[in-house]
């Protein structure tokens, strides 16, 4: 029996002998490669972390010891050695492990920490709380890697441990020189290169190292002695991402980083790529924008690939501005862009939109400056889970005085909507787009004023005609009075047009629209609200605070009574599992709204 068929709890760990950790450690990045390639997931950044967390667990008793991971995405061997080895065929798939701690799998796992530089802040006031309630016995253990020390947060805690050094708290910083992309930033380099010395004397705490972090030997003497002071101590760890497989390794690092299934001999994706991405078009039409204005800047937090970044940092490189881990700088400096003269493109994913919404509202909104924020992977992503959803940027975004917000649901109009939001020149805007392939674009029989567009004609034959000039049809011109008026928000547009094909089949007369420039509501789609009985509103955010609420509020606001109904994603976190199982269970696919709107139509 190998030692990993062993690993029960850290317990088991810790009865083994130091000459059978080296064993044990190859057992594990075979394991990881073997699972992770069958079910994508974080690749590199845990290879990297094998021999650092056989040793934190070593030394360290949890959950006594709370072990705070940052960013989670370095936790599979955590979750491995606290007896989740079995179950690793299920990464990320529903029901089966998450891919980031999660507080249901395990005692172990303290946070659910997902997002960068948020683990100092939370350590510190563990360990605080145990200093106040006598557990003077206990450590805390953070794990932070030096892309995160980029965020402010992370800065923010280190200024605080100033004054909090005497308390029992190990800071692990994980140095491979990257995050998804190399470390951006002279304050991260500065505490990862001086961190033996100088800072660490500044701020008033003790620092180890620099440590071999793929020597056992050397780790389990360094976190011995850290743990021992009883004081904060700074272990400065130095490891290489992907260690062990190389083709996670060096220039393949970023490649690595986050998979998906691929043949673990050769790296080949063992799926067909997807064709078209949403991200490849904004890629490509931000590019084909800053060939012809030179005002145009692309501001991007470490996500410069996962973006679609990479050519245009390339092609325009005094353009291009990576500022690390770091949203709310990002945003507060494209404010500072804009008043400059540029016109600053934001590109980041929805999920960290709420990062830097403070920013937004009060550092670029108030302001009324001309910054266009696209994000990425709106709506939901599927394997990463609850904190990756990009499910709350349509709330944020309904709240902020001034702001466009687009929700294109193909290739035309998220190209149309990149060049209209920066040609805007009075507020901020926003374009929101799904993760994935771009659908085919849909047939469009009558486009109204304000751009709403009908996407189904249910009184003529002719659906598939389309109209391009709206002065050339009122709104009672494009469409009599609808029984049902479904509207699509962005990709959702394709579920309106099945909810209306499944009604028409059930003989309610249904009709199909969406706009894209969804906040402020389009003056024409309240309009068509108010000659419908019954107006659904299907998107791919939370209901609350969504635009089918901003629908709600507009066609209030000009007396149009017509009762109104919201499809979207349920007030709650939810777990990881593929995009299209997520959707079903939350009732968004356009045969099971029709289905409620009949039944409801049946009972009025």
């Amino acid at each position: 029996m190998g030692a990993l068929e062993r690993m029960n709890s850290p317990a088991d760990l810790r009865a083994l002998s130091p000459h059978e950790l080296a064993p044990l450690a190859s057992e594990i990045r075979q394991l990881l490669v073997e699972r992770v390639s069958a079910t994508g997931g974080h690749l590199g950044p845990n290879l990297g972390v094998v021999e650092l967390t056989i040793a934190v667990h070593r030394v360290f008793s949890s959950p006594r010891d709370p072990i705070l991971f940052d960013t989670g995405h370095q936790a599979y061997v955590h979750k491995i050695l606290t007896g989740r080895a079995g179950n690793f065929g299920t990464l990320r798939a529903g029901g089966g492990l998450s891919g980031y701690p999660s507080r249901a799998e395990s005692e172990h796992d303290v946070t659910e920490s997902s997002h960068a530089s948020a683990s100092l802040s939370v350590a510190d006031g563990m360990a605080k709380a145990f200093e106040l309630r006598g557990e003077n016995d206990r450590t805390v253990v953070a794990i932070i890697g030096d892309g995160a020390l980029t965020g402010g947060m992370a800065a923010e805690a280190l200024n605080n441990f100033f004054v909090a050094a005497h308390r029992p708290l190990v800071i692990i910083v994980n140095d491979n020189g990257r995050s998804y992309s190399p470390t951006i930033g002279g304050l991260a380099a500065r505490i990862v290169s001086r961190g033996a010395n100088q800072v660490a004397g500044e701020l008033g705490f003790d620092c180890i190292g620099p440590v071999d972090g793929h020597s056992l030997p050397e780790l389990e003497d360094a976190l011995r002695r850290a743990k021992d002071s009883r004081r904060t101590v700074l272990v400065h760890v130095r490891t290489l991402k992907g260690h062990g497989f190389a083709l996670a390794e060096g220039d393949s690092a970023e490649l690595m980083h986050s998979t998906s299934a691929i043949d673990p001999e050769s790296g080949t994706p063992l799926h067909s790529a997807p064709g078209t991405t949403f991200t490849d078009v904004f890629g490509d039409e931000l590019c084909a924008l800053a060939e012809s204005r030179s005002d145009i800047v692309a501001v991007t937090a470490a996500m410069a690939g996962p973006t679609g970044l990479t050519a245009f940092a390339e092609r325009f490189q005094d353009r291009f501005l990576d500022v690390g881990i770091a949203e709310q700088h990002a945003v507060a400096s494209a404010s500072g862009l804009a008043l400059g003269g540029m016109h600053p493109v934001v590109a980041m994913y929805s999920t960290f939109l709420g990062r830097a919404f403070d920013q937004l509202l009060l550092d670029v909104a108030l302001l009324g400056q001309p910054v266009t924020f696209t994000l990425d992977r709106a709506g939901i992503t599927g394997p990463d889970g609850p904190s990756h959803h990009g499910m709350w940027d349509l709330a944020l975004a309904g709240i902020v005085p001034g702001l466009r917000v687009a929700a294109p649901r193909d290739e035309p109009t998220l190209r149309r909507a990149l060049r209209e939001a920066t040609a805007h020149s009075e507020g901020p805007t926003l374009v929101r787009y799904p993760k994935g392939e771009v659908p085919t674009p849909a047939s469009i029989s009558a486009v109204l004023p304000g751009g709403v567009e009908v996407l189904r004609r249910a009184d003529r034959a002719d659906s598939t005609s389309v109209v391009h000039d709206p002065s050339r049809m009122t709104t009672e011109e494009a469409i009599p009075d609808p029984a049902v008026l479904i509207v699509g928000i962005g990709i959702m547009a394709g579920q309106a047009l099945d909810c209306a094909h499944a009604l028409e089949e059930q003989g309610i007369d249904a009709v199909a629209a969406t706009a894209l420039w969804v906040l402020p509501v389009p003056e024409a789609l309240v309009e068509l609200a108010g000659r419908a009985s019954l107006v659904a509103v299907i998107e791919d955010g939370a209901e609350h605070g969504g635009v089918g609420s901003s629908i709600e509020a507009a066609m209030s606001s000009r007396g149009v009574d017509t009762p109104l109904r919201r499809f979207a994603l349920p007030q709650e976190f939810i777990n990881h599992a593929s995009r299209a199982e997520i959707l079903r269970a939350a009732g968004l696919d356009g045969a099971a709204i029709a289905d409620r709107i009949a039944v409801e139509r049946s009972r009025r």
